[in-house]
Formats: structure tokens, sequence, C-alpha cells
């Protein structure tokens, strides 16, 4: 019985970890977010009535000056609460009087915090590797097709199907959006750009979320480059763009009806996948995709802070962005109710998003 008993405690604590690192580096995530608007807004001098982490009932609070700081019972998001930020104030501090540059670098800080939280992953997991993957072909598979329609060892990979490649991590994403095995690469070779059309590869089948696809098999291995200071500054930044990218182009595949609600995933789904990717990176040692994972993660929430929809970051900068043009501030009334009806769609949107997500993990 006490086998069984320490058996059991075990599993569970195999499970519950993962799910708390991946709860914490959320909070994390949120809480250098909203850190990002709070500094800016104490810098130039804006009343901020409340810092929280979370949202719902307040759990803790202490006041400190002229701002509470809180501790809510969900930790499903946080706020900076500033006055004068939804309505009209005579308060010379208040966040509405501020210049319109200042509202903008108040109200940007916080994705752009998380991009740099990104940048900063990618720099730990490569300067954690042996090699840092570089988009120049080293070497072929004994069983290539590739070297036969044009390719070299030697050639760096500059463009596939007209798209630029930054990092390793755009050979894959780019080759697996190619269905018909046969892709177009502009390659650099002996200092000069030359065209290499019509690229053969073996295919396969590969299930994306319930869809099967058929994409092109990789058969080069790539030259990879010790993690120094120099190498690390430099990939850190070009994988960056790469997953910018991505979360653009997967952006525009969803807009596009390319995938639907069932392909996306919220808080839950979200917290699920880094559990996950935590005990495969514990089982193997090897951290590289759960790094990747994390940065994908931060970069997409700070891209996804940043577009201009309401109720976002994003929205919010639009309007600042069309005072600066018109010289003239859009009506706080609009502005909110505009805001609201932003905040009412986006919170059905992850209420639906949430089920799902619950209900796949119930189901698999």
């Amino acid at each position: 019985m006490k086998a069984i008993s320490l058996s059991i405690a075990s599993v569970i604590t195999g499970k519950a970890v993962p799910i708390l690192i991946a709860i914490l580096f959320f909070g994390v995530l949120i809480l250098f977010h909203e850190f990002g608007h709070f500094i800016f807004a104490k810098l130039f001098g804006v009343k901020v009535n409340e810092f929280a982490m979370g949202m719902g009932p307040t759990l803790f609070k202490i006041q400190k000056g002229e701002t509470k700081y809180a501790l809510r019972l969900f930790p499903i998001g946080g706020f900076v609460s500033m006055d004068g930020e939804d309505e009209a104030s005579d308060n010379d501090r208040a966040f509405c009087n501020k210049p319109a540059w200042q509202r903008f670098i108040i109200v940007a800080a916080g994705g752009t915090i998380n991009l740099i939280m990104g940048l900063i992953i990618v720099a730990v997991m490569l300067s954690s590797t042996e090699l840092i993957g570089t988009p120049v072909i080293h070497s072929f598979t004994k069983d290539n097709v590739s070297a036969q329609y044009g390719l070299e060892k030697g050639d760096k990979l500059v463009k596939i199907n007209g798209s630029r490649v930054f990092s390793e991590y755009d050979l894959g994403f780019l080759m697996m959006r190619d269905h018909d095995g046969t892709v177009d690469f502009v390659v650099e070779r002996k200092g000069e750009k030359v065209n290499v059309n019509g690229v053969k590869f073996k295919t396969e089948d590969q299930d994306f979320n319930g869809t099967v696809m058929n994409i092109p098999v990789s058969d080069f291995i790539i030259v990879g480059v010790d993690p120094g200071i120099g190498s690390v500054l430099k990939y850190s930044v070009l994988e960056s763009v790469s997953i910018v990218r991505i979360v653009w182009v997967s952006l525009y595949d969803l807009v596009t009806g390319q995938y639907g609600l069932k392909d996306l995933s919220g808080p839950v789904g979200t917290v699920s996948f880094v559990a996950d990717a935590a005990v495969q990176a514990q089982q193997e040692t090897d951290y590289s995709y759960l790094f990747l994972l994390m940065a994908l993660i931060a970069i997409n929430i700070g891209l996804m802070n940043l577009l201009p929809l309401p109720a976002l970051d994003g929205g919010r900068l639009f309007f600042i962005f069309i005072e600066c043009i018109f010289r003239k501030k859009v009506p706080a009334k609009i502005e909110a109710a505009i805001h609201t009806v932003g905040m009412v769609l986006l919170l059905a949107l992850m209420a639906v998003i949430t089920f799902s997500d619950i209900f796949k993990l119930i189901k698999g």
C-alpha cells in the first residue's frame, strides 16, 4: 500500500510541477507586460491608481504612496489602472492629459517588453546549444533528391518560394507551406545569387490538428556554428524575426480561413502545451523545444497585443495615431464604447476557445 501511495504521489507531482511551471511562465509574461505600462507611466508622471496581477476579487493588496498593488484571484491577466485612462480628468497627471507621444510609449511598452522577452529567451536557448543552425547547406542525405535538381553543398538559402530566409526556422516553416514537393530557391553561391527553381523533394503526409497535409521532406543537412557571443546575438535577432513571421503568417492563415477556431488555443490549451513540453524536456534532457515554445508564446502575446483591435493595446495605439494625424482626439465616450464592445467580443471568443481547450483535454 505504501508503494502504491508513493507511485500515485509521483504521478500527481509529475503532472502538477510542469503545469505550475507553465502557469508561472505566463505569470512572468503578464507581470513584465504590465510592468512595461507601469514603469513608463511613472516615468512620465502619470498617476497610477492600481497595479494588479490577475483578475477578479482581490486576494491581497498593499498601498504604497498613491498606488495600490494587488494580487487577484484568477491568474488570467493583469492591469495597470491609470487616472484618466478611460475617462476625462482635470488632473494634470492624468493619462488623458499627457502628450500623445508619451501616451503612445506607455501603451506600446507592454507588448514591446514581451517581444524583448522573446528575444532574450531565444538568446538563452541558443547559448545552451552545442551548435546554432544556419541556412547554409553542409551536405546531403544518402537518399537525397534535391541535389539532382540544382542545390549544391555550400549554398546559402536566401529565398524559398519567394519568401526571405532569415534563419534555420524558416527552412522547415516555408517548406511546410509547399504542398506539391517542388520548391523554388534563391541561393547565394560563390558570392552571387542564383535562382534554383523546380527543386523536387520526397513528400509525406503529416497531420496538423486533424488536417492532413502533404509536405516536402528536407534531405539536406545544414551548417552549424559555435554559440559564441557574436553568433548568439546575430542569430537571436534573426530567429526572433523568423518567429515573428511565423506568427503573422499563422494569423493570415486564420483570417483567410485556412485554419478554424478548433485550431486555436487559449490559456488552458497553451498551459497544457507548455507543461507537456516541460515533461518532454525533462525526460530527454533537451530544453530547446521548450525554450522555442516559450519564445513563440512571448512574441505571440507581444504581437497580438499590438494589433489595432478594440480592447487591445494596439486599439488604443490606433486612436492615438488618429489623434496625431488629425490633431484632435477621438471623443472619449466613442473610444470607450468601441473598447467596451471589443472587450465583450474578446471575452466571448476566449470563453469559446477555453471550452474548446477543456474539451480537447477531456477527449484526448
